[in-house]
């Protein structure tokens, strides 16, 4: 977790709650599996989540309005009400438009996997699953954000929800944003005093703009939420985490105390203030931040041993895959299962649709002894067949009444079993088996199984 995350979040958080907010914390479990951290095993991605929450603790964070609520869990116990606002929000929005909300993620849109194309329309589900009035979120999240706002006039939703962003603070090295793949653009919470006096020292810090003629700016330099051509790190840090505590002050390397940053940046462009005095300052409160959380982490033993684990998880630069695959299991392996597959549910369906079916069942069951004829109710409420997920049931009830006026005896031999049905029943399960084969090809390769639909998330349903 770098100082962005753990220092700046915490007074971010501070900020809302002062004002008289509740705020939650979704752990994204499920979203740093779709998004393949840890080599895709999600109890080591909890146990991250646990460090987390740890580190919030000890760097001031006020618990007091503060509720933790783990994705994985809370979409498990409220499949229901969950999946289906999902599949509501799917079938507003095209997969170009979706693939545009990559930023997220850090990953660009040629590059995105099934699963990451899920990521950003569970997001935007999140937001009215918790029933939030506010997002708080880094700016680099603005699109998903907007995407919810979009979502709310296909839905008549009158009540958008705020999206208050936050700065992405600078690397240390010059980039527009600290990256974890560059271990020295940012300070992170578990360096050590030697640590960040080596990353400040050699951090970029002009004091004037560097010119750049006729550049375009790259994505990552469009999310200023103000307009700063100087871009030096070591005032970004001293601006939005040393002065982001009420009164704070800020002493520096020989001495002088500032009270505000505006003083303090005037003064460093100017020439006031020396380079080597801004640095040593910063380095001095930023490892005064930081302490309380390397105390916290040395003397409580449950922390102690989270970061242990969390320390291992990083060393390890290939991962072994989980020791289980997890997925929905309706029947035992061993029972000899054939699946026939309904078309898509829809108002009016064709004779020859009825009969191909039986054909199939029938074929079906001369070599299996148990055979589902399965009905993609939800499937076709992405695809728009219908409107509302009631009309979807009951043309569900009358194809498979068309079925059973046809032919009474070979129905009575056939298991017939709705995908909401199936789905909840093992709902933790069957979503994760979900995340786990779009993990494993690109959005491209799904959207070769039919062509004429845009759909991924529909194509990956048909997939498991």
């Amino acid at each position: 977790m770098h100082i962005a995350q753990g220092v700046f979040k915490a007074a971010n958080v501070n900020k809302c709650i002062q004002a008289g907010g509740v705020f939650i914390f979704w752990v994204a479990d499920w979203f740093a599996l779709m998004n393949d951290k840890m080599g895709g095993d999600l109890e080591k991605i909890q146990i991250v989540g646990k460090y987390f929450i740890e580190v919030w603790r000890a760097a001031g964070m006020d618990m007091s309005r503060v509720k933790f609520a783990w994705a994985a869990d809370e979409i498990t116990k409220h499949a229901d009400t969950y999946w289906l606002q999902a599949l509501d929000i799917c079938r507003r929005f095209t997969t170009a438009r979706i693939k545009k909300c990559g930023q997220i993620m850090g990953r660009n849109e040629a590059s995105l996997t099934a699963a990451q194309i899920l990521y950003p329309i569970m997001q935007c589900t999140d937001i009215f699953f918790l029933k939030a009035n506010v997002c708080q979120l880094g700016v680099d999240q603005r699109k998903v954000n907007m995407l919810a706002r979009e979502y709310c006039d296909f839905a008549n939703i009158k009540l958008k929800p705020v999206i208050l962003s936050h700065h992405m603070i600078y690397g240390l090295t010059g980039d527009p944003k600290m990256s974890k793949s560059k271990p020295d653009s940012a300070i992170f919470m578990e360096d050590t005093p030697e640590d960040v006096r080596r990353k400040i020292q050699q951090a970029y810090c002009p004091r004037t703009p560097e010119t750049k003629a006729n550049v375009e700016k790259s994505e990552e330099e469009t999310l200023q939420l103000v307009e700063d051509p100087l871009m030096n790190p070591c005032l970004d840090y001293l601006k939005n985490i040393i002065f982001a505590y009420p009164n704070s002050t800020f002493t520096t390397g020989d001495g002088r105390v500032y009270t505000s940053f505006a003083t303090t940046r005037d003064d460093f462009i100017a020439g006031v203030l020396s380079e080597e005095s801004l640095k040593e300052g910063l380095i001095n409160a930023v490892n005064a931040l930081l302490q309380p959380v390397r105390d916290h982490f040395n003397t409580d033993s449950n922390a102690k041993e989270i970061l242990e684990m969390v320390k291992l998880f990083k060393k390890d630069d290939h991962p072994a895959p989980p020791k289980s695959f997890r997925r929905l299991t309706l029947f035992a392996e061993s029972e000899n299962l054939g699946a026939v597959f309904a078309p898509v549910l829809s108002a009016r369906f064709k004779l020859s649709s009825v009969l191909s079916v039986l054909a199939n069942l029938k074929s079906a069951l001369k070599s299996h002894s148990t055979v589902v004829l399965w009905l993609p109710d939800w499937r076709s409420f992405v695809l728009n067949s219908l409107t509302d997920v009631k009309l979807i049931d009951a043309a569900a009830t009358l194809f498979v009444e068309a079925l059973q006026a046809l032919a009474p005896e070979l129905l009575s031999r056939v298991l017939v079993l709705r995908e909401s049905e199936a789905m909840l029943k093992d709902p933790g399960n069957y979503w994760i088996s979900v995340i786990n084969v779009g993990r494993k090809f690109s959005v491209n390769r799904v959207q070769q199984i039919d062509e004429a639909n845009d759909q991924v998330f529909h194509k990956s349903l048909h997939v498991l």
